[in-house]
Parts: C-alpha cells; structure tokens; sequence
C-alpha cells in the first residue's frame, strides 16, 4: 500500500473514532421512526414505560444477547454512561475495522500483475489467436 494510503485510512479512522467515542452521545434520546411507529395507540410515560392503551409493541420481548457486555450502546459495569457509550462506540469501530480489514488481507491479490503468461512470451509480442504469423 502507498504511504498516501496509509495515511488516508489513518485519518479516516481516526474521524470515525472521534465520531463514535464523542459525538454519539449526543445523538438524540427520542425513539426513531421504527420505535415510535410501534407505540402509536400506547401512551408512554416519560421513562419510555408504556402505561395503557393498545400497541404492537406491548409484543415485544427481550432479545437473546440482552445481557450482553455490549447492550444498549454501553458497555456494562462502566458507571459513567458518557464512558460508557463513548467506549462501546470505539470498541464498535475498531471491531469493524479489523474485520473489515481482515477481510480484505484475505481477498487481496497476492502480488503484482505479471506481464508474461505461462508461455513466457511478454503480451504485446504475442499473435492474436488464430492468425499465422
């Protein structure tokens, strides 16, 4: 890879951990498009507990991994949530990086394009198939 590359991804990830470590703490509380949809016909308290009415997200149930270390955008046993989803964040994009990465090491060519073919005659010295020569 050419030191110009390097640097690129470098600078690139380094923006994108800048992004997950700080600024998504401060991506909004509010429910998205997905959950608010499922709450129509519910009212909601200011905790998000739903108190009455009617919804298809009174369904809902605990996903398997919900005890994960990594739940809710935070890590568990990190007191302060500011750390907490700032680290998970980080811990996220490198992740995704090395396995990214990864899979491009494997997919990778493995060396330069060679100009000869398994005959030994450089390309531009060849005949054309089928002409005499």
């Amino acid at each position: 890879m050419k030191k110009r590359s390097w640097g690129f991804l470098a600078v690139g990830l380094l923006v994108a951990l800048l992004l997950a470590g700080v600024v998504s703490n401060y991506a909004s509380s509010h429910p998205d498009g997905l959950d608010s949809s499922l709450l129509k016909g519910c009212t909601v308290d200011a905790d998000g507990e739903i108190t009455g009415g009617s919804c298809p997200a009174q369904q809902t149930k605990d996903h398997e991994l919900a005890d994960s270390p990594l739940a809710d955008y935070g890590i568990r046993g990190v007191g302060n949530d500011f750390l907490s989803t700032g680290l998970s964040g980080v811990f996220g994009v490198l992740l995704t990086f090395a396995v990214g990465g990864g899979v491009f090491w494997l997919l990778r060519r493995r060396g330069p394009a060679r100009p000869d073919d398994a005959d030994g005659a450089p390309r531009e010295d060849r005949q054309p198939a089928g002409t005499a020569g």
